[in-house]
């Protein structure tokens, strides 16, 4: 297959699950259509998860950091400086982007189960940090923002408590994280930061900064988790310390290798999974962490690289 067939037919795949996503909007009832626009928001952390373990091949136990710090600072400039809505997105994605290049300066100093540990620690830092400061943030309560301060102004209003309106807002999101990452894993960056991922030595050799190109994956991948944290302080109008939680940090980490990491899909397809079976589960038993298990074991046996890593390993080589 040629590069430009290959090419045609990525732009087309991602094409068509924007358009399923799109035309779902109007067919699913309306708790489904909640959980699709939390699933998209999520699905968009995970990605930004992806870019820095599924590419960079770095294990990160710290990622609700910066998924806390959209989330922050997008809700504090709402709820104590009055904010518009696009003035604190952004602010919440240079509070992520800003956190992320810190950490990573930091962080990148180590490597293996260190940096593992070394990004926990900070994460668990900056969750205390935010229960300590509960004067400003809530604390274990967290904040709730005021539905008219989730209006959108763009020459006209769109009132981002509205379904229609909040899942079209989280699709958008969406197809902005996935054609970025979709450009940043194609481009020459992408490419060496598998080669890191694959043999970091023999990178170096070739003349490649490692550590710039790893600093820069941090940082790309903490501004889109912070993006995810913003739009979710804005669709769903909460903010909470749960959130920075070793926890979440850990979920998208299981996301994305049920998906299949190094697959720009992946973090989607992992994310829905997960939901669907656990909100399936825990419909029928209150034992669905039971039932949640055998199937991630399942999945596991059946899928050592993920779903769709396993697919592109076995049949679909040109899935990016």
């Amino acid at each position: 297959m040629s590069g430009d067939d290959r090419s045609a037919k990525v732009y087309a795949l991602h094409l068509a699950v924007l358009a399923v996503l799109f035309a779902l909007n109007f067919v699913l009832p309306a708790y489904y259509h909640g959980l699709m626009a939390r699933i998209m928001v999520l699905a968009v952390f995970a990605m930004g998860y992806n870019v820095l373990f599924g590419y960079a091949g770095l294990l990160s136990l710290g990622h609700a950091m910066f998924f806390a710090a959209g989330m922050y600072g997008t809700g504090l400039t709402i709820v104590h400086f009055g904010f518009s809505v696009p003035l604190a997105f952004v602010s919440g994605i240079a509070c992520g982007a800003v956190l992320a290049f810190v950490i990573g300066l930091l962080a990148l100093r180590t490597s293996g189960v260190a940096f593992m540990i070394v990004t926990m620690m900070f994460a668990q830092v900056f969750a205390l940090s935010l229960i300590y400061f509960a004067g400003w943030t809530g604390g274990d309560q967290g904040l709730v923002i005021p539905q008219p301060a989730r209006i959108l102004n763009l020459g006209a209003a769109f009132d981002l408590t509205d379904p229609t309106v909040r899942y079209m807002a989280a699709l958008a999101l969406f197809a902005a994280a996935l054609f970025a990452t979709l450009a940043l894993v194609r481009s020459r960056h992408g490419r060496v930061l598998v080669a890191i991922r694959e043999n970091e030595e023999r990178t170096k050799m070739l003349g490649y900064d490692t550590f710039a190109n790893k600093l820069a994956a941090v940082t790309a991948s903490g501004t889109i988790s912070a993006a995810a944290g913003a739009a979710f302080a804005l669709l769903f109008g909460y903010v909470g310390a749960n959130f920075a939680g070793v926890q979440y940090s850990i979920l998208p980490l299981l996301w994305v290798l049920l998906g299949g990491a190094a697959t720009t899909l992946g973090p989607l397809l992992g994310t829905l999974v997960m939901y669907v079976v656990t909100d399936t589960a825990s419909s029928f038993t209150s034992a669905w962490l039971l039932i949640v298990g055998v199937v991630l074991i399942l999945l596991v046996l059946f899928f050592p690289k993920g779903i769709l890593g396993t697919l592109r390993a076995r049949w679909l080589g040109w899935l990016p």
